[in-house]
């Protein structure tokens, strides 16, 4: 149980014992109340909002409600002092023995520090990438397969059970052009002078080897026959190939998933019957005409029964049709299906999306709403896109890839790490740019290093005692001085930080808390260049040497521990 959970249990005991001797009425509404660090260091270590948002509803005063919470957390050993702020809310000041506490904990949980089990029973489907099986992946997928890659395993380690999804659209129109461009790169490998590729197909050479593939398993079966004879079969080709494809390209940033499932494989097997079956007897979908488009009309338009969900009854602004006058599945028709499919193994889902894909947000709210009657939570995580630079100037594309810049040769250039770090940077509904010079540029201002070379350093502190000789005796925790114990407090936020962007679905939090510790440990090491006596290793003070080093590790732990959750290792030595 981390620090903070731990205080509010003592605080939910309190408002027990006040509910008891009758200072407050039973039954009160306490999901509002918090326990965090004050804004402001000086007015203590831990803040409770419960006077403030209690008293109301309990008809009373907040001063005098929180003087009355306050009797009773003092009694308790961890409480130095206890003081009430402006109109009710009350700062706690722990003792010194607390927060040694809390380091020797952080040091014997390990790996496990900051582990939680808020999720615990919860399991959540995580749909992520997904991008069409047309091509390798491009530095546009980047960033939404790290924030999925990363939520997901921040989920995981806060206790849900976690399925990591990849949904492959492969029922669609691309798939088709895909099957087209492979024929033309198949005749290409049987000799066939194809010339330039022409427009409306894919460009990439990366179907080059898709071509000659199919030239050694098929010859020249298909040189000239009709397209109904061979579409089918090349579009399933190709589609294979490219789905190898891009499990390689994630696969160099760390990404793998449990579950890659096929549209058209959920088409063929009649599940967005199945959920119009379900909507129709929920009255939930009706045969209707959709209202005229606002202004001038196409000419081709004309008024059609379709099949419409009642979306706006879910806050949608209008009904939606889920299939179109020929009868095939919209692509809301479709998603509403998977979605369906998706909720019967899940308790609560949540989709990784382009910026570009926000206008149908809710409308796919709607559906998994209504299939799933309210009970599944199910969130939509935008990501706006990536802008990639070189020392300021837009990178320029790739022929090889067809006009894109692959992720493949991102990774190659910079590395695994470097990549899904600094897609942590920001937050995920912020536009960002990938400057190649800057994200491995050796300075504070690179989040990149300013965290690697916290943990590099600490990684060395235990060679130089080595060097120097010093023998360590067990380290005494009450060494440790207000310098040393602030680095602690700021530790101990980290269970905290870990609920908090599970619970928002927020990975990034992680890595802007990790910059922050790796600045006051920077901070804290720098004191050094002033003060000898303030440095780590103390060739004449082995004690105190053993009991820095014991915080410099549970530092070096947490940053070890954040850096997991984004799937970056952590370096011992910088180049």
């Amino acid at each position: 149980m981390s620090l903070y959970t731990r205080f509010t249990a003592h605080l939910d005991t309190v408002l027990d014992i006040l509910e008891a001797d009758g200072v407050l009425p039973a039954g009160l509404n306490r999901k509002p109340v918090t326990v965090e660090p004050p804004r402001d260091s000086s007015h203590g270590d831990l803040a409770t909002n419960a006077a403030m948002v209690l008293a109301k509803p309990a008809g009373t005063n907040p001063r005098t409600l929180a003087e009355a919470i306050i009797v009773k957390l003092q009694q308790l050993d961890e409480v130095a002092s206890a003081s009430i702020a402006g109109p009710g809310f009350i700062n706690l000041t722990l003792t010194d023995a607390t927060w040694r506490a809390e380091l020797a904990a952080l040091d014997a949980e390990g790996d496990d520090y900051g582990r939680s089990q808020v999720g615990a029973g919860v399991t959540v489907n995580v749909e992520y990438v997904s991008a069409n099986p047309t091509g390798p992946m491009h530095m546009g997928h980047c960033r939404g397969a790290v924030v999925g890659d990363a939520l997901a395993t921040l989920l995981e380690y806060a206790g849900h059970k976690v399925i990591r999804e990849y949904y492959i659209n492969d029922a669609g129109g691309q798939v088709d052009v895909l099957a087209r461009s492979a024929h033309l790169r198949y005749a290409q490998a049987l000799g066939e002078d194809v010339g330039a590729v022409p427009e409306g197909l894919y460009p990439g050479d990366y179907l080059v080897p898709v071509g000659q593939a199919l030239a050694a398993e098929y010859g020249d079966q298909f040189v000239g026959a009709p397209e109904a004879d061979w579409l089918v079969t090349f579009r399933t080709f190709a589609v294979a190939k490219m789905m190898d494809m891009i499990r390689g390209d994630l696969a160099l940033l760390g990404i793998h998933h449990d579950i890659f499932s096929s549209e058209a494989e959920l088409q063929a097997a009649g599940k967005p019957d199945e959920a119009e079956a379900w909507l129709r007897a929920h009255d939930l979908v009706y045969d209707g005409v959709l209202e005229a488009p606002k202004g001038e009309l196409p000419d081709d338009w004309e008024p059609v029964v379709l099949p419409l969900f009642r979306s706006t009854k879910f806050g949608d602004d209008q009904d939606r049709p889920i299939k179109k006058s020929n009868g095939s599945w919209t692509y809301f028709g479709a998603d509403m299906a998977y979605h369906y499919q998706k909720a019967q193994s899940a308790d609560q889902l949540i989709d990784i999306w382009g910026a570009d894909h926000a206008g149908t947000v809710k409308r796919i709210q709607a559906a998994v709403a209504a299939l799933t009657e309210g009970k599944a939570r199910f969130d939509v995580k935008l990501i706006q896109m990536v802008r990639l630079l070189r020392d300021g100037e837009p990178v320029k594309m790739s022929k090889r890839a067809g006009n894109f810049v692959t992720l493949a040769d991102v990774v190659q250039e910079v590395g695994k790490d470097v990549v899904r770090f600094t897609m942590l940077t920001r937050k995920a509904d912020a536009q960002m740019d990938f400057d190649f010079a800057k994200v491995v540029e050796a300075s504070k201002d690179n989040p990149v290093f300013y965290v690697q070379y916290a943990h590099a350093r600490i990684s060395s502190l235990g060679r130089r005692a080595e060097e120097a000789g010093i023998v360590l005796p067990a380290p005494d925790l009450s060494l440790l001085g207000t310098a040393e114990l602030a680095l602690v407090k700021l530790a101990a936020q980290f269970p905290r930080v870990v609920e908090g962007a599970a619970l928002t679905r927020e990975p990034h939090r992680v890595a802007f808390y990790l910059n922050d510790l790796a600045s006051a440990f920077h901070g804290w090491w720098n004191m050094g260049n002033d003060d000898p006596r303030a440095r780590v290793i103390l060739a004449d003070d082995p004690a105190l040497t053993s009991s820095r080093l014991f915080l410099s590790r549970g530092i070096g732990q947490i940053i070890r521990n954040g850096l997991a959750l984004m799937g970056v290792a952590a370096l011992t030595e910088l180049n």
